[in-house]
């Protein structure tokens, strides 16, 4: 079984790792007769947002109603069951007259997609006559309208001075003794996400009498957004589409995921099921092929479309029960590729920062396209112009483009991007592109690079041969605008995550 399942906590006392957001909670549930307002939990996934939920209706006699954005899109099913729920009597409502309504994944409606489900939430919280729990991991994905019509508790990332408490506990009750530099290897591979280290510590611990240094995975794994739980949605439970649309969700590249599913589907599944999966995840790999050899980053959807609902497809009959699944195993060989990962995240964070979205959509939404269209630097302008902007050294630029690290074009690129960005702080006092008229005066500011003769960064994609790449860069742009535009799911509009900003390039 599940140790996050068998081990959730059932009184909000018991949360570990956000005092502040539990006390919280518990407050707002006790005065909800004098304010009615329903209550956004925002965080990091695996800090614990929706067992907190649960807790507090199991403290308070409440029966709980759950539904999940991401199976429950349309409005008219959001009115149906969450409304009727939200809006009913006390008919199997608890000794107060209560019951929590509870949708997790709320941050999950967008606009035109979930066909007026944003929309219907927001009406709902504000006529609603139960209490309500939304849970989100982005809050600023959500629309205004949705935001300012309820009362908001962030759940922070739970630190590993919490995290390893809660695994020693765990070996206890299941009898395995431990290093404690085990579990601190743990709690440091997955600080802040107290869910995917009790995830590792069942993965490592179970068959096992003792848990020492050396059997934790050296390599740091990434965070990820509930990929074991991903694991068993592809492998065991959904049907294709359901299959393709939960791995929207996980923060893994088809680079990392294909190894995920590869490691681990044999675990589940066996005979023709199994050669059938496997001829799935081979054509995923020959378009993940295609992408290495031509940078061209749209061929990761048919890398997708195999690795999940292909091999969700292929299987043959129903799975159930418990599975140890693990990271994949040339994870425990990362010492050799660490490096490349940290320059990942790095840029990843610059650009998050820089353009106002999620790490995660600056990994899958902006960073491909930046790599094409700086392909090998052959637009020179438009690589200066990224270099200055995100404030990468020749490591970064070189991942970024796929050029060597260590030749003599790299140094260049970052010598003239730190020009750049130097002249743009004295003659702008602000960032290297803070705003529009900022990015003007870049053209006309910033001539001569190396050679004497560099002209408009900002003018660089339509004058040079890579002219179709940052094209792809400005229909990007033009798609997310439009994006934004529908998500608000009321008159309200608010800026989009899937805005990339590559604009400012072209």
């Amino acid at each position: 079984m599940d140790w996050t399942e068998k081990y959730r906590p059932s009184s909000l006392s018991e949360i570990r790792g956000n005092d502040t957001a539990r006390d919280e909670l518990r407050e707002w549930a006790e005065t909800w007769e004098d304010h009615r307002q329903t209550v956004i939990l925002h965080g990091s996934p695996g800090v614990g947002k929706t067992s907190a939920a649960h807790a507090l209706a199991a403290d308070l006699d409440w029966p709980t109603i759950e539904l999940n954005a991401s199976d429950s899109r349309t409005k008219d099913v959001i009115k149906r069951v969450a409304g009727e729920a939200a809006k009913s009597g006390t008919l199997t409502a608890g000794e107060s007259g209560r019951r929590l309504v509870i949708l997790d994944e709320a941050d999950n409606l967008h606009g035109n997609v979930d066909r007026g489900g944003s929309r219907a939430i927001t009406e709902l919280v504000k006529e609603a006559s139960q209490p309500m729990v939304l849970i989100a991991n982005e809050f600023y994905e959500m629309s205004n309208g949705l935001r300012n019509a309820c009362q908001d508790i962030e759940f922070r990332d739970v630190s590993k001075r919490s995290i390893v408490p809660v695994l020693r506990d765990l070996c206890r009750k299941e009898g395995i003794e431990f290093d404690d530099a085990a579990l601190d290897q743990v709690g440091e591979m997955n600080s802040g996400d107290l869910r995917g280290a009790i995830k590792d510590l069942q993965a490592l611990g179970e068959g096992r009498d003792r848990l020492a240094a050396e059997d934790v995975v050296t390599g740091e794994r990434d965070r990820t957004n509930g990929v074991f739980d991903y694991l068993d949605t592809v492998i065991k439970e959904a049907g294709a589409q359901e299959a393709l649309e939960a791995s929207y969700d996980v923060d893994e590249t088809p680079d990392d995921l294909i190894n995920w599913i590869e490691d681990n589907m044999p675990k589940d599944y066996a005979g023709e099921e199994l050669a059938v999966a496997y001829d799935f995840l081979a054509n995923a790999d020959r378009w993940l092929g295609r992408v290495r050899e031509t940078q061209n980053y749209t061929f990761w959807r048919y890398a997708a479309d195999n690795m999940t609902a292909g091999v969700a497809a292929a299987r043959r009959e129903p799975k159930g029960g418990w599975t140890r699944y693990g990271p994949p195993s040339y994870w425990s060989k990362l010492g050799r590729t660490s490096g490349t990962r940290d320059t990942r995240d790095y840029v990843a964070r610059q650009v998050a920062a820089e353009n106002g979205t999620s790490m995660s959509t600056a990994r899958r939404e902006i960073m491909p396209h930046l790599a094409a269209m700086t392909h090998h630097c052959k637009n020179r302008e438009l690589t200066v112009a990224m270099a200055a902007r995100y404030d990468l050294d020749e490591k970064q630029v070189s991942f970024v483009t796929g050029s060597g690290e260590d030749t003599n074009k790299v140094g260049s690129i970052v010598e003239d991007a730190r020009r750049l960005r130097e002249e743009l702080a004295v003659e702008h006092a602000g960032g290297a592109f803070d705003g529009e008229s900022e990015a003007t005066g870049i053209g006309e500011d910033s001539a001569g690079d190396a050679d004497g003769d560099t002209q408009s960064s900002l003018d660089a994609g339509s004058e040079d041969g890579d002219g179709d790449a940052a094209g792809e860069g400005s229909d990007t742009d033009t798609t997310g605008e439009k994006a934004g535009t529908d998500a608000a799911g009321d008159d309200e509009t608010e800026p989009d995550d899937q805005q990339s900003g590559l604009s400012d390039f072209v």
